[in-house]
């Protein structure tokens, strides 16, 4: 018995002209996620993209797993392939979905016909399949309303498909195609979060990591690798930029007021990040920040670290509350991490009182008493990269 893959792309299918490019971008990742699996063969046809397998010892249930977290796929379902015979299609559907109606009470059949030539219309066809299936399961009833089971049955252009189980995909539009963003991501909740949601919109990702030994560890390091990794089932590839940050830190803390701490560090994060997109091609930043959930997050202290950024930045989560963003958090598998107990750069000297309506010119005031742009020169010339993929093998693994 012959399986494939069906994925429906949804949003893609508004896309007017460009929907072919949105589609091979899709087919592309789909393929990068798909590679270690095995071969497969990638065509489309009417709103709908094939993943057909070249072996048959590939594993379709993992298969689907991961093309259920590729953006760009509205719903998708493993199906079997049938002539366009409806004495096949009959005797296939009693035979590929066995299982799924013994273990149903209720049933009912939905039938798509693409394919106008096919003798039977769609309401022939459900009602001939519903009573055969009726006769080879007699326990079943017919339920159109809340059915237990929904066989379904495709007529397409290349083959009959029957499948029973449509799940949701990732939805959202193709990574990539939306250019690439830098995420500044700290070993939180919220960063991971808002990381999935720019990729959800299209965005290739790229992450910027601050450390500060001896102050933070090789675990929190480590962390923030597992939370990348966790994020790149969606995002793809992340190439994640390691910044050393101990010898700026200590020049603020020594040099400017305690209460200025926090911003004069997110606006040189931001530097270093806005140099980062230099090199790489990346066109906006991406932040966790929520607006007031810390004092850093006051709509006064955002205006004074845009102030100092050249390029868009992006803060997806800036309106949800926390209940809303660890949701999210569960949904991609990044909250248990994100809450393990390494301490990253931004609590290294919290200040006591931190000033949470600062004024612009008091900050840029107090910069002047720091060489920014040495401590941003040798930032950069200590930066370490790794390429995050879904299957990075960390060195260490949490206890």
């Amino acid at each position: 018995m012959k399986e494939l893959i069906l994925m429906k792309s949804g949003e893609i299918a508004l896309k007017g002209l460009n929907r072919g490019s949105f589609e091979d971008l899709l087919i592309k990742n789909a393929k990068y996620r798909l590679r270690s699996l095995g071969k497969f063969r990638f065509f489309k046809a009417q709103s709908t993209l094939y993943a057909e397998p070249q072996d048959e010892n590939i594993d379709l249930d993992e298969a689907v797993e991961r093309l259920s977290q590729v953006f760009g796929i509205a719903a998708l379902c493993r199906a079997c392939v049938v002539e366009k015979d409806f004495d096949h299609i009959c005797s296939q559907a009693k035979e590929y979905l066995a299982q799924d109606l013994l273990c149903a009470n209720t049933f009912k059949v939905e039938a798509k016909r693409s394919d106008k030539s096919f003798p039977m219309k769609s309401p022939d066809i459900c009602r001939e399949l519903g009573g055969f299936l009726l006769e080879q399961f007699p326990h079943l009833q017919v339920d159109v309303h809340e059915p237990d089971v929904t066989v379904t049955v495709e007529i397409r252009d290349f083959a009959a498909y029957i499948h029973a189980r449509q799940l949701p995909g990732a939805g959202g539009i193709p990574v990539g195609s939306s250019g690439k963003g830098a995420l500044l991501i700290s070993g939180g909740i919220d960063s991971p979060v808002a990381g999935y949601m720019m990729a959800k919109r299209g965005m290739q990702l790229c992450a910027v990591h601050f450390v500060s030994p001896p102050y933070t560890s090789d675990r929190a390091k480590l962390k923030v690798l597992q939370l990348l990794k966790q994020v790149s089932r969606y995002a793809m590839g992340i190439e994640t930029f390691i910044v050393p940050f101990t010898h700026v830190q200590e020049e603020i803390r020594d040099h400017c007021p305690e209460e200025f701490f926090t911003i004069i560090m997110r606006r040189l994060m931001m530097q270093v990040a806005q140099a980062i997109c230099e090199q790489t091609g990346a066109l906006a930043l991406i932040t966790g920040e929520s607006v007031g959930q810390v004092a850093s997050q006051t709509v006064q202290a955002i205006a004074c670290t845009d102030a100092v950024c050249q390029v868009p930045v992006f803060r997806p989560v800036i309106g949800m509350d926390k209940r809303e963003i660890v949701a999210v958090a569960n949904r991609i598998g990044t909250f248990e991490t994100s809450i393990l107990p390494y301490e990253d750069c931004c609590t290294v000297f919290t200040p006591r009182h931190p000033r949470t309506r600062p004024k612009l010119a008091e900050i840029q005031q107090a910069e002047q008493a720091l060489d920014i742009p040495g401590l941003l020169q040798e930032c950069l010339a200590n930066v370490e990269k790794i390429w995050v993929t879904p299957g990075l093998e960390l060195e260490t693994e949490f206890a």
